[in-house]
Parts: C-alpha cells; sequence; structure tokens
C-alpha cells in the first residue's frame, strides 16, 4: 500500500465531520451519503469498498469539532427519550456518522435523527419511528459486537473520545494524556492536553511534523483554532489532530499499521465524529486501570480514618495516603461505592464534621487533588465549580481533566460539607451506561457507613478543605 495513497484516506478520515449536510461554522459539508444505511461486516471486499468511496472525498481544512448540545430546550418528543436511551442512540448516530452538533441553534439530537433519515431516505420529521429506532440500535449492536465501539471521557484531558475497544484493549498513561494501543501496537490512539502558555498552537504545529524523526508529512493544515496533520511514521499511518480554545490545546495522535488499513477505517471515521475536545456534556469515564493511580480522599476521624472511592482504593498492593504514610483498607460499602482506610501513628489531623443534611439540588464546587501531571505544584487543591442534579448526578460547568479527582469533596455555596464526589468508569464495551458519568455519595451515606464500622466523627464544623488529601494506588 503506497504512502500516498494511504494520507488520502487519513485526510478523509480525520480531515471531515463526514455526516454534516448543511454547512457550519468550523465543519466541512459531507459528500452525498448512500440512500440505505451500510451495515458493519466483517468481509474484506466492503471494508475496502468503505475505503476507496473516502479516497473520493476532498478535504484540506480542519475545524473545532462542535458536536456538543445546543443551550436550547430539546423538542418535546426528545425530551420523553430517558437519559440513558438517549445517550445510547447519540453514540449509535456518532458512529454513524449523523451526530454532528447543532445546526442553526436545533438540538443536536434533533439535528442528527434529520441526518439519519435523510441518509435513509425516510420522512425527515427529527423523530425516530419505533422501526428507526431499532435498526439504528442494532447497527449500533453490530458495532459493540465487532469493534467494542463505546463513547467515553477521558479523565487526564478532559476530551470525549469513541474507541474501538477490542482493537485498543491496551491502556497506559501518556506524558500529557492517555494512550491506548493493540496487544502488540498495531493501532495507537493518545489524546493530549497542552497549555498554550507552555507552547503556542503554531509551534506545536511544527513540533509534530518533525517529530519523531521517522515521521514523513503527506498532508497538514494549520488554522487559528486547530491543524491536522497526516502522513507515514515509519511503516504506520499516523495522524495529529489539534484544538485550541480558552489557553488550552487538545487533541489525539492515531497510529496504526498499513495492513491495517481497512479494518481500521471504519472506526476511524466514527472516531472522528464522536471526537470532541472541548465537550458540554459528560459521557462515562474511560477505566485506565494504570499501575499507579491518583485519587482524592476525606480525612473523617482524628484516629486516622479516611473516606474514598471503592474503585480507587481496589486491587492495590499498596496504598499512600500523601503526608500520611502508607493506609490499610479495613471496610467498604458496595452498594454506595465507599472504601474506609486507616493511617497510623501519631499526627495532626483535620477531620471532616459531616452533617446530616444533604443538598437535594443546586450550584456545588468540588474539591480535590488533581494527578500529579495536571498541576506544577506536587500537592495543590484545586476546586471546581459544578451542579446538583436529579439523582444525584453531578454536571460539570466547563470540560476539565479530572484524573485525580475521584474521592473529591463538594461542598455547598456556604461552603459545607454535602458528600462525596465520584467517578463511574464503563466496565464494558457499550453504548448504553448505567449511571451518572459524576454522581454525590451523599454525606448521610457516608455517615451512615462510618457509624457502621464504630468510627466516631468530628462534632466541629471546621474547614473542610483541610480534610482533603491525596491517595495513591499502586498495582502489579
Amino acid at each position: 500500500m503506497h504512502g500516498a495513497a494511504s494520507a488520502v484516506t487519513f485526510v478523509v478520515l480525520l480531515g471531515v465531520v463526514p455526516a454534516l449536510a448543511q454547512q457550519s461554522p468550523g465543519m466541512i459539508p459531507k459528500p452525498e451519503q448512500p440512500a440505505a444505511i451500510p451495515s458493519t461486516t466483517h468481509h474484506s471486499a466492503k471494508r475496502v469498498a468503505h475505503v476507496a468511496a473516502a479516497r473520493k472525498i476532498a478535504a484540506t481544512t480542519v475545524g473545532t469539532n462542535s458536536a456538543e448540545p445546543a443551550k436550547s430546550e430539546p423538542p418535546a418528543a426528545a425530551s420523553q427519550i430517558s437519559p440513558a436511551d438517549r445517550l445510547k442512540i447519540q453514540s449509535a448516530l456518532l458512529w454513524s456518522g449523523d451526530y454532528t452538533g447543532s445546526v442553526g441553534g436545533d438540538d443536536p439530537m434533533l439535528a442528527a435523527v434529520r441526518n439519519y433519515q435523510k441518509r435513509a431516505r425516510a420522512r425527515v420529521t427529527g423523530v425516530l419511528t419505533p422501526g428507526e429506532r431499532a435498526n439504528l440500535l442494532a447497527a449500533a449492536k453490530s458495532h459493540e459486537d465487532e469493534f467494542g465501539w463505546t463513547v467515553v471521557m477521558d479523565p487526564a484531558t478532559g476530551v470525549r473520545i469513541g474507541l474501538p475497544t477490542k482493537l485498543v484493549s491496551q491502556v497506559r498513561d501518556a506524558p500529557h494524556g492517555t494512550r491506548w494501543s493493540s496487544a502488540h501496537g498495531e493501532v495507537q490512539v493518545e489524546t493530549f492536553r497542552l497549555k498554550e502558555a507552555n507552547l503556542k498552537l503554531g509551534a506545536l504545529f511544527e513540533q509534530q511534523k518533525k517529530e519523531p524523526a521517522t515521521r514523513k508529512v503527506e498532508s497538514s493544515s494549520l488554522r487559528d483554532d486547530g491543524f491536522l496533520i497526516t502522513g507515514m511514521q515509519g511503516l504506520k499511518i499516523f495522524s495529529v489532530r489539534a484544538y485550541a480554545r480558552a489557553g488550552e490545546i487538545r487533541g489525539f495522535t492515531l497510529l496504526f499499521d498499513q495492513m491495517m488499513e481497512t479494518i481500521v477505517a471504519p472506526a476511524t471515521a466514527a472516531m472522528v465524529s464522536a471526537f470532541s475536545p472541548f465537550p458540554e456534556r459528560s459521557s462515562l469515564f474511560v477505566d485506565t486501570a494504570k499501575s499507579v493511580e491518583y485519587g482524592s480522599g476525606l480525612i473523617v476521624s482524628a484516629r486516622g480514618h479516611i473516606v474514598t472511592d471503592r474503585r480507587l482504593a481496589t486491587g492495590c498492593q499498596v496504598i499512600v495516603a500523601a503526608g500520611l504514610g502508607d493506609a490499610d483498607r479495613i471496610a467498604e460499602d458496595k452498594d454506595n461505592g465507599l472504601a474506609l482506610l486507616r493511617v497510623y501513628g501519631a499526627r495532626k489531623l483535620s477531620p471532616l464534621a459531616l452533617s446530616s443534611d444533604s443538598l437535594t439540588k443546586g450550584e456545588v464546587t468540588l474539591v480535590g487533588i488533581p494527578d500529579p501531571k495536571e498541576q506544577s505544584s506536587a500537592i495543590a487543591l484545586t476546586e471546581i465549580k459544578a451542579r446538583l442534579a436529579d439523582s444525584n448526578a453531578i454536571e460539570l460547568r466547563q470540560p476539565v481533566p479530572m484524573a485525580g479527582f475521584s474521592g473529591a469533596a463538594a461542598l455547598d455555596a456556604q461552603g459545607q460539607f454535602v458528600g462525596m464526589m465520584q467517578m463511574r468508569n464503563f466496565v464494558l464495551a457499550s453504548t448504553e451506561p448505567a449511571a451518572p458519568p459524576v454522581r454525590l455519595i451523599t454525606a448521610t451515606a457516608i455517615r451512615d457507613f462510618l457509624a457502621a464500622q464504630n468510627v466516631g466523627t468530628a462534632s466541629h464544623a471546621g474547614n473542610a478543605k483541610d480534610s482533603v488529601v491525596r491517595i495513591i494506588c499502586v498495582r502489579k
């Protein structure tokens, strides 16, 4: 397979948002779509046809991915869809390339359904019929089975990304984000997040064209808000896609063997459609299963008891409470997702006072300690503004990295502790989430858990921020 042909493929797959029927700022109009919705198949002939058809598209620019919810209210029919079903349908539309964000202020789900109906040459209403929904979800199930397709948030960078988890099953930390790869590195996906104060977009563009030295650039495009670079890296096809906003650069790099092109092409197109560098709504967070993982915990007794996220403290060979020493895991609450740790030795601690009342809705501030690579100092508290919604779901105000925040304190407008934040990760490759991506474990649930373990808590409220501590889990 020739390098030039491969570069054309990548310009197509990574330079175009393929499902936009209308012109939209920062996006490229899609080519004419086939009449029927094609289903994914294992036959190589159809895969080759998929790549060949894509090569006919000309693409020379890159624009900000705007596949995000509009601020307007969704139509009545869309509002009747449950949150779980809405996310499941959205993921299916992302794979098919129909979910591209709002167009002219429309709700993005409405626009996506219209795109889907146009391609199917059905009546364009913006509301899926039972038959259309069944066909769409059946196709999504096929993609899940074949590729392990799932749409998740990367906690290290804050980006939303669609992943073919069966192609990239290995997950590791990366210098500026997260790296997913196949067992032997044939396919690699790596996210990154950089501060423009340290490296400007244009400088990063020039750097990425030259590093590593084995890269041969065959196509590149730089705009004020992003860039796209494609070409060959040794015997692999590569692409780097980046976007700049609010002093940050976020993006991802895709690298795969030439012989994998016909296999990777369908998943690549879906990844471009699903990728959002600055998402307005959270998806489930990807479970990175790092050998060393960072989180936050809350000191709840003067005797050294600490409450944290149960998932964070699972499978650890060693647990460390930064500044306090090694910690033992002594109890857990599976239903509420809590783990109780204890550090020993005389020291001055600032235990948290647990109120009997919890906030039901409203503004909250999340106070935690980010992953070390997200901050210049060794240990520093960071605050994130959010809102507590129905079913204890926490809605983030901004698309920020969340690595290290699971187990953080949630404070109300008066600075009083109302609960602990927990990030929910996907377990199986699935388009249907089981719980909100970020949720609140209430102060009442924590107090009841501690009472069951005969742990006495502080009776006088101090500064809740003084009770937050970094938790480090070291796995095999």
